[in-house]
C-alpha cells in the first residue's frame, strides 16, 4: 500500500476501475510521489508535456503514447506540447530525413487522438496556456516551469514526460516541491548594481546565477526588464541550474527579501560573458528563438534586416500562433524575401540536425549549451543585430 493518502477516485484510478492505461499513468505519479516524500495527489489545472522530439522519446516512448490512444484514454485538462523535432509542415526545409519525420507524426498523431493541443511550443504562457497566480499546474519544459514560478506565480515542479502525460490524463501531480510554500522562499538577495538590461544581459544573469547559487532561489533587484528577458532568464537560469524560480522585485509575487546578499556590476557581466561569447569566425548557422520568438522579436528582426538579404543559413523558431499572426501582417513573407527561414513546432536544439553545422551563432544562452552537448557543434554568443549583420555580410 502507498505511504501517499490517496482519495477514493484516486484509489479507484489507481487500482484500475477505469482501465489499465489510468492505472498506469497513477503509478507513474505515485511512485513519483513516493520519491520525494510527498503526502498527497493534488489537482493540476493544466499541463505541459515534455519530451515530445522523437529524437529525444524514441521508439519506447512512442510506444508509450500510441498505447495510451489505443486504449481510448483522453486527456483531462488543458494540455499542451513541447516543441516537436521538426517543423510538421516544412520538415523536409530543416533537412529532416523521412524516416524521422513518420516516426515524429506518429508521436503527433497518437498526442492528438488522446485530445492533448498540437501547440509545439516551448512558451505555452504566450499562446493560450496560461494560468493564473497560485494554480498548481504540472509543466515539463524547463525555461516555462521557470516563468509560470516567477513570473505568473503559477506552482510547478520541473516535471518529465511521462509525468507530464500521466498528470494530463489524470489531472493530479505529487504534492511536493514547489507546489509548498516552504520550499518558494528566497535563499539570496541579488542586486544589480547596473544601469539598464542590455539584450543578453538575462541569458548572462541567470548563466552566472545558476553557476553560483546550484538550486537554490534568488531574489532580483534589478532595472526595467521586458517580457522577452523575462523569457530568456528562466531559459538560461533553468539550463545552468537546478532551480526552477526566481524573484524579481516589481514583477513576481511580493515577499520578503532575504538578508543574506549579492551584488552583481558591470565587470560580473562582462566576466560571465566571456565565458559564454565564442569565436565568430566560420559561423554557418544563425539560429534565433530559443525559447521560441515572439512576434517583438519577429518585428525586431525585420527592422535590423531592413530588406536585406541574408548569405548564412538563418533559422527562426517559433510558436506557430506566433507565425500565424506574423504571417496576416506580412512578416513572414518579408523575412522570407530575406532569406530567412522561419520554421514552427519545433527548435534547433531538439531536431535532428546533428554534424549538420559547425558553428552555431545564437543569442540564447540556454541555446549554446545544448548545441553544444546535443549537436557537437562550435558556438557564438551575441546579439541579435550583430548575429544578423554577420548572416548578411557572410562569416
Amino acid at each position: 500500500m502507498s505511504r501517499i493518502k490517496l482519495t477514493e477516485e484516486q484509489k479507484a484510478l489507481l487500482f484500475g476501475e477505469k482501465g489499465n492505461s489510468y492505472s498506469k499513468c497513477m503509478k507513474i505519479l505515485v511512485t513519483l510521489g513516493e520519491i520525494f516524500g510527498a503526502k498527497k495527489l493534488i489537482k493540476v489545472s493544466s499541463v505541459q508535456i515534455s519530451g515530445v522530439s522523437y529524437a529525444n522519446i524514441g521508439k519506447y516512448g512512442l510506444e508509450f503514447i500510441e498505447d495510451l490512444a489505443k486504449d481510448g484514454v483522453k486527456v483531462s485538462i488543458k494540455t499542451t506540447l513541447n516543441p516537436a523535432g521538426m517543423d510538421l509542415i516544412h520538415w523536409r526545409e530543416m533537412g529532416i530525413d523521412k524516416e524521422f519525420a513518420e516516426k515524429q507524426k506518429r508521436v503527433i498523431s497518437a498526442f492528438e487522438k488522446i485530445g492533448v493541443e498540437i501547440s509545439c511550443s516551448c512558451i505555452p504562457y504566450l499562446i493560450g496556456n496560461l494560468p493564473k497566480r497560485g494554480e498548481h499546474i504540472a509543466w515539463g519544459e524547463s525555461s516555462a516551469v521557470c516563468y509560470a514560478n516567477s513570473v505568473i506565480g503559477a506552482r510547478t515542479n520541473r516535471e518529465g514526460g511521462p509525468s507530464t502525460i500521466a498528470s494530463s490524463i489524470t489531472g493530479y501531480t505529487p504534492e511536493y516541491g514547489l507546489h509548498l510554500e516552504e520550499n518558494r522562499i528566497p535563499y539570496l538577495k541579488v542586486i544589480l548594481d547596473i544601469k539598464e538590461i542590455k539584450p543578453l544581459y538575462p541569458g548572462i544573469i541567470g548563466y552566472i546565477l545558476g553557476e553560483k547559487l546550484k538550486n537554490k532561489i534568488p531574489y532580483i533587484i534589478g532595472p526595467k526588464i521586458e517580457l522577452e528577458g523575462l523569457k530568456e532568464l528562466s531559459a538560461s537560469i533553468a539550463t545552468y541550474s537546478g532551480i526552477s524560480m526566481f524573484y524579481w522585485k516589481g514583477i513576481s509575487e511580493e515577499i520578503d527579501p532575504p538578508k543574506k546578499e549579492l551584488i552583481l556590476r558591470e565587470r560580473d557581466i562582462k566576466e560571465g560573458m566571456r565565458w559564454l561569447k565564442g569565436d565568430k569566425s566560420n559561423i554557418d548557422l544563425i539560429a534565433i528563438g530559443c525559447p521560441h520568438a515572439t512576434l517583438n522579436e519577429l518585428y525586431l528582426i525585420k527592422e535590423i534586416l531592413k530588406g536585406r538579404k541574408v548569405k548564412i543559413e538563418t533559422w527562426i523558431s517559433t510558436a506557430r500562433k506566433i507565425y500565424e499572426l506574423a504571417l496576416k501582417k506580412g512578416l513572414i513573407d518579408e523575412l522570407g524575401r530575406s532569406g530567412v527561414k522561419i520554421f514552427c513546432d519545433s527548435c534547433f536544439v531538439v531536431a535532428p540536425i546533428k554534424g549538420r553545422f559547425k558553428k552555431i551563432g545564437t543569442d540564447s544562452a540556454k541555446a549554446l549549451y545544448y548545441i553544444k552537448g546535443r549537436l557537437g557543434s562550435e558556438t557564438y554568443y551575441g546579439e541579435k543585430e550583430e548575429l544578423l549583420e554577420i548572416a548578411i555580410k557572410g562569416s
